[in-house]
């Protein structure tokens, strides 16, 4: 079976666009009323109605006013939550807005607890989310990292878990905040500080959406095992110290018995 022509799809996105469009300004209405303000048969409006509905953009009630009268039940078409969040919104505008205010009169401070509690919720549900996918086993932090990127991605954040040499990295493919977090770097970094309590350890995040990086990426430290921690080296300043070392160094290798320097 051959695919349809793009054009096609094309035409009927924006059949079905005007469709949910016209629902919004005129409310519920029945296959026969879309039809006709659209300008098209009957059947082929409902070609396009059974396409929104199995995507879960608009559903079938039954109108109140459908057993006056002879005749079939009317049968009307309504916007679902889904099909709404398909318009545009302007949230971020309001968010932007509202958290100038909030730094005008209480300052960064007052942003940040507002970020706190806002990330509140969120840090419930995947605090829960980890501890039922780790239940059988305490997990490091990469695993627990592993577990908080499907709660994550069931928030919306489309993330996933890696690991590297050294630990882990969580990313995030997407923030539902990025515009407001690129004006208010605390959103941010009241993420990173829930994402550590999260993975039991200190995290780093090296990358943001909102600094224009294409996604959020965090690294999540791995555990020293015994035998893999050396200590650093201590530089030595000057020659001075050069030649300390080096008759150290000497010194050390050429062993001495004090029996030796005994006169007999």
């Amino acid at each position: 079976m051959a695919s349809p022509r793009p054009s096609a799809v094309a035409d009927d996105r924006r059949t079905r666009d005007r469709v949910s469009a016209l629902l919004m300004e005129h409310g519920p209405q029945t296959a026969t009323e879309l039809a006709n303000r659209l300008g098209i048969s009957p059947a082929a409006v409902r070609r396009h109605l059974d396409s929104l509905v199995a995507a879960g953009r608009l559903e079938e009630r039954l109108a109140r006013d459908a057993h006056r009268g002879r005749g079939r039940p009317a049968r009307r078409f309504h916007l679902t939550d889904a099909g709404r969040d398909s318009f545009p919104h302007a949230y971020d505008d309001l968010a932007l807005t509202a958290l100038r205010h909030i730094a005008a009169v209480g300052g960064p401070d007052a942003v940040r607890a507002v970020a706190e509690q806002q990330l509140a919720g969120l840090e419930a549900r995947a605090s829960s989310a980890v501890e039922q996918a780790l239940s059988a086993r305490p997990g490091e932090p990469v695993d627990r990292a592993q577990a908080l990127a499907a709660a994550l991605t069931a928030e919306g954040y489309a993330a996933t878990a890696s690991a590297i040499s050294g630990g882990g990295q969580l990313c995030q493919h997407h923030c539902p905040v990025a515009h407001v977090a690129a004006e208010f770097p605390q959103l941010c970094e009241v993420e990173t500080a829930v994402i550590g309590r999260l993975v039991g350890t200190h995290v780093q995040r090296l990358a943001t959406i909102a600094h224009g990086d294409g996604i959020c990426t965090t690294h999540i430290p791995g555990p020293v095992r015994p035998g893999n921690r050396t200590a650093p080296e201590r530089p030595v300043p000057g020659e001075r110290g050069a030649r300390r070392a080096r008759t150290a160094s000497s010194t050390s290798s050429t062993p001495t018995n004090d029996r030796e320097r005994t006169p007999a």
